[in-house]
């Protein structure tokens, strides 16, 4: 089965408002990774997380669902992306019941960008791809002293399923959060 899937989507401050104001300072696109962004999203990722992943890695998830591998840009710059794998197994959402779930492994955006609606469109375009590859729902994990991703998820529907003790290499603390597929999301700043 082919599936196809483009992720290019741009973005305009008329595009993205609420309540009449704008999300947005200047345009931006979400497009789909492609291997020449490689040294753009390790940098991404080495500033803006603690836990830092080897190109290997990258481009091993890459690999297992590309349409679900998706960075924006600005000004011909890469400023964030999300990386995400399709796993088989017990559901988080529906007892007893083996299910296909997409897993975001990381999503970040660089700092100066964020607070502008970029990372939860990472996150409804990345659902979406899940969702074409069959996923019935999406999981991930999130430091639990990380309040603005923590609100900003629960704010898209995920819930949050449990604490994971000691999850991160520093001996932090996750929540484990997911949501039902399909998804759909609701306008900017509802849950």
């Amino acid at each position: 089965m082919t599936i196809l899937f483009s992720a290019t989507r741009y973005y305009t401050s008329e595009s993205l408002s609420y309540a009449g104001e704008s999300l947005l300072e200047a345009p931006y696109l979400l497009r789909p990774f492609r291997p020449d962004d490689l040294s753009s999203v390790v940098e991404i990722n080495r500033v803006c997380l603690p836990e830092n992943y080897s190109a290997y890695f990258f481009m091993e998830v890459f690999k297992s669902c590309p349409e679900a591998f998706i960075v924006a840009e600005r000004e011909n710059r890469v400023v964030g992306y999300i990386m995400c794998r399709l796993e088989f197994g017990f559901s988080d959402v529906r007892r007893f019941r083996m299910v296909r779930k997409g897993h975001i492994v990381s999503v970040a955006v660089l700092p100066e960008y964020r607070r502008q609606g970029i990372g939860r469109e990472l996150v409804t375009s990345a659902t979406k791809a899940l969702e074409l590859h069959g996923a019935e729902e999406c999981f991930l994990e999130v430091r639990t002293a990380n309040e603005e991703a923590v609100k900003l998820y629960k704010d898209m529907g995920f819930d949050t399923l449990r604490t994971v003790s000691h999850y991160y290499h520093d001996g932090a603390d996750a929540f484990l959060m997911s949501i039902r597929l399909p998804y759909s999301p609701g306008p900017v700043g509802s849950p």
